[in-house]
């Protein structure tokens, strides 16, 4: 962490060059001195200082300047650091300025120039500055922070990002006062969020996520253009491909178009996988599937997405979104599944803006003391509600059906039935929502009697269905009625092959209806949705990867 800042300004060179000699003689090994020669340019370099996210210990401003007195520079410094310590410079005509400007800036203390021997008359009074500064002083900064609105969209993407990919952030609201001040330093207004800083200064406004992502270190370009495999999706399935296959001296590359983990990365806590009796959060397993792909060698792309699947020759090419590809001799689909759309009157203006789908977990801190409701009945949904109930004031799930046992493990609905601040609403459908910046009220209907009420909330988040993102496979693979990807046996007809297979072989278990290619995880049609499954099926994928390429 760099030193924190000592800032002089004096438009008169000599004078400048003098006080900032002296101060750097004696506290140089401790603090970095910087000298600016107008109050316009001081300010310009601590609008710098600040988004570098450093600190600001002392400013000493001379009082008699053209452009910018020495109050008025040290008024617009309260802004940006207003924990700093200040000190006019003044001539011995000025002091009655300078007295004045103790109560316009809360000014630590005026000194009379010349100010020397500065042994007597300048660092007796800047030691006991410093030291005051030093018990509470501006919060340094060495994380990448987010300026946004709390009911932003755009605001909710960057954080979920950044939260799903482990990069730590600082959140501040733009009508904080800290968040007003990084939006100044930034040249930015509250229209413009969000806005990102990295640790170095760097601002960027509304970024994209391939900008997120280069931005905390992730690679978003590949090494090379030809792998031994590529795996699509950086879920249970995905991870666990990535982790066999680098193991066993594959050139391996794994493509993610958000986050590693999928579903099962934002879940708060899995207490049914295998190995992990007291239980692992998503995001935990996640983090050490990662890290264990890594160690082996392979490849992580993220915020890539793939549109394109095509056949050339014995390779499979890929085909990025910005209209690059890559290749490989072999290919593992586990892309997973998303969550349904609810579809009703009113929710979708409000998506990211109080309605959810998914765990969310960056707005569980910011749901103290209110009421959450929640639509789904399976793990995933059960496993947020106990999250949730730990910061909210009630917990609402909504189910459609009689009770959670056709679709929740036991052990799970055990453990809500234990939380008294979870209530479990059967035959409960959301309907309607309403608000004016964010959600406010929703509408709900009593499925058997057709009944509506109305309840207030800023908070839904929605964990119904599954539905495969594999249109972009459309007339590619086979696949069944709502998208899911047929593999192995199933795609046998009669005892026939799927139209255009080239080889004198029955697929094998995972393999799609091209050759080379497999599918794993919930992607796969008939798939067990669970953890365990999709981890094993990632790791079945890479022995039949080596079964076809030692076959060609």
């Amino acid at each position: 962490m760099a030193n924190p800042v000592i800032l002089t300004v004096d438009d008169d060179p000599v004078v400048s060059r003098a006080v900032a000699r002296d101060i750097r003689r004696r506290y140089g090994d401790r603090y970095r001195v910087l000298r600016a020669s107008s109050g316009p340019e001081a300010l310009d370099a601590l609008r710098e200082v600040k988004l570098r996210g450093e600190q600001v210990a002392l400013l000493l401003a001379d009082h008699r300047m053209p452009e910018m007195t020495g109050v008025e520079f040290l008024e617009a410094a309260m802004d940006i650091f207003p924990a700093a310590r200040r000190v006019l410079l003044t001539a011995y005509a000025d002091t009655d300025a300078a007295i004045e400007a103790i109560n316009v800036v809360d000014l630590d203390h005026y000194l009379l120039k010349p100010w020397h021997p500065p042994e007597e008359k300048l660092y007796p009074v800047v030691d006991g500055l410093l030291e005051a500064w030093a018990v509470t002083p501006d919060a340094a900064s060495v994380e990448i922070r987010v300026v946004g609105h709390r009911w932003s969209a755009p605001s909710f993407k960057v954080r979920d990002f950044l939260a799903r990919n482990l990069v730590p952030y600082r959140w501040l609201l733009s009508d904080d006062p800290e968040g007003v001040r990084l939006l100044d330093a930034a040249g930015a207004t509250e229209a413009d969020v969000p806005v990102v800083v990295t640790p170095e200064g760097k601002a960027l406004v509304a970024p994209s996520e391939a900008e997120l992502a280069a931005l905390a270190g992730l690679t978003v370009v590949p090494a090379c253009d030809f792998y031994d495999l590529v795996v699509i999706g950086g879920g249970p399935a995905g991870l666990g491909s990535a982790v066999y296959g680098a193991s066993e001296g594959l050139r391996t590359v794994l493509v993610e178009r958000r986050a590693t983990g999928g579903q099962a990365g934002q879940s708060s806590r899995i207490e049914n996988y295998l190995g992990f009796p007291d239980g692992v959060s998503g995001a935990q397993l996640t983090d050490r599937a990662r890290r264990q792909a890594v160690k082996f060698g392979a490849e992580l792309l993220s915020a890539r997405e793939v549109v394109g699947l095509s056949e050339a020759g014995g390779a499979r090419l890929l085909r990025f979104g910005d209209g690059t590809e890559i290749a490989a001799h072999t290919v593992v689909l586990a892309t997973g599944v998303s969550y349904r759309v609810l579809d009703a009157p009113g929710l979708a203006d409000f998506t990211g803006r109080g309605v959810f789908y998914g765990a969310a977990a960056t707005e569980a801190p910011s749901c103290v003391e209110q009421d959450v409701y929640i639509v789904g009945g399976a793990n995933s949904a059960g496993q947020a509600a106990v999250h949730f109930s730990r910061y909210a004031s009630r917990v609402h799930l909504l189910i459609r059906g009689a009770d959670l046992t056709a679709s929740m493990s036991r052990y799970l609905i055990d453990q809500l039935e234990r939380i008294d601040k979870i209530t479990v609403h059967p035959h409960t459908a959301v309907v309607g929502g309403a608000g004016e910046d964010h959600l406010e009220r929703l509408t709900l209907c009593d499925t058997r009697t057709g009944e509506a009420r109305s309840v207030d909330t800023s908070w839904l988040f929605i964990f119904i269905g599954a539905e495969p993102r594999t249109d972009w496979l459309d007339g590619v693979l086979v696949r069944d009625g709502r998208g899911f990807i047929v593999t192995g046996p199933d795609l046998l007809t009669g005892g026939r092959r799927p139209p255009g297979w080239s080889l004198s072989r029955d697929p094998y278990h995972l393999e799609t209806s091209v050759p080379g290619v497999f599918a794993a995880g919930d992607v796969r049609a008939e798939s067990v949705k669970r953890v365990a499954s999709a981890v094993g099926e990632g790791a079945m994928a890479v022995s039949l990867v080596h079964r076809y390429l030692e076959a060609q």
